[in-house]
């Protein structure tokens, strides 16, 4: 099922609290490489979910098959878009997906909650601050700028987030298009379980592994291990 890219639009979706300049330096490079136009929306976090699914149909509108994808709640939003839409995409790229269907206590989940609390209960200079002295150096600085430009809506993206539900492994099943994956094998907010749940259930799907300390030192590393993984189904 090997999938062409070379010309097909592929709009990449940001994680919560993160940036369409992360997931550009991210994917962009790995994706040129075999063609593809990149398309990354800014999230728009007073209205995340909504904003994202807009930039996706907006793609789409010419009638061209896309490839859609992102990280984390990114990527949950493009599969479900992929889900609803089979005849207009012609894969997903699923980079660090948090829980399968009902957030419930992933890690993730929780993560934005606690965020979302602590900035409305103790403000934007204290909470980034903890989260620097929680984080390695290179997720601090990204966090640190996207937190900035997002506030002061930033705790309403995270709790919507924290509330969607992702596809469930009943529906990755009935994934027609191809569905590469990647997992972060020491990260304890994405689980890399959850990545091996998705590929496990998805018809077409491969999986590849990444560390933290590896996109720390190049963000492509990220989008590479995306591109390698489809180019295996």
């Amino acid at each position: 099922m090997a999938v062409n890219l070379r010309g097909v639009t592929t709009v990449l979706l940001a994680g919560t609290g993160s940036d369409d300049d992360y997931v550009y330096r991210a994917f962009s490079g790995p994706l040129h490489e075999v063609g593809a136009i990149v398309v990354t929306p800014a999230p728009e976090p007073r209205r995340l979910v909504a904003g994202y699914l807009d930039a996706v149909d907006d793609a789409a509108r010419s009638g061209a098959p896309i490839a859609v994808g992102g990280v984390s709640i990114g990527a949950a939003v493009a599969t479900a878009w992929a889900l609803r839409h089979p005849s207009a995409a012609v894969a997903v790229l699923a980079a660090l997906p948090a829980w399968s269907g009902a957030p419930a206590n992933a890690p993730a989940a929780l993560t934005a909650r606690h965020s979302a609390r602590q900035l409305r209960d103790e403000g934007l200079a204290a909470t980034i601050a903890a989260m620097q002295a929680g984080s390695p150096g290179w997720l601090a600085a990204e966090l640190t700028r996207s937190w900035l430009a997002q506030w002061p809506a930033l705790p309403d993206a995270m709790d919507e987030a924290a509330a969607y539900v992702a596809p469930t492994v009943d529906e990755l099943g009935t994934l027609t298009v191809p569905l590469a994956l990647v997992a972060a094998v020491d990260d304890p907010v994405h689980p890399a379980d959850v990545a091996v749940e998705w590929a496990a259930a998805a018809r077409h799907a491969a999986l590849r592994t990444v560390t933290l300390q590896e996109m720390g030192a190049d963000p492509s590393r990220l989008g590479a291990a995306c591109v390698a993984a489809l180019s295996e189904i």
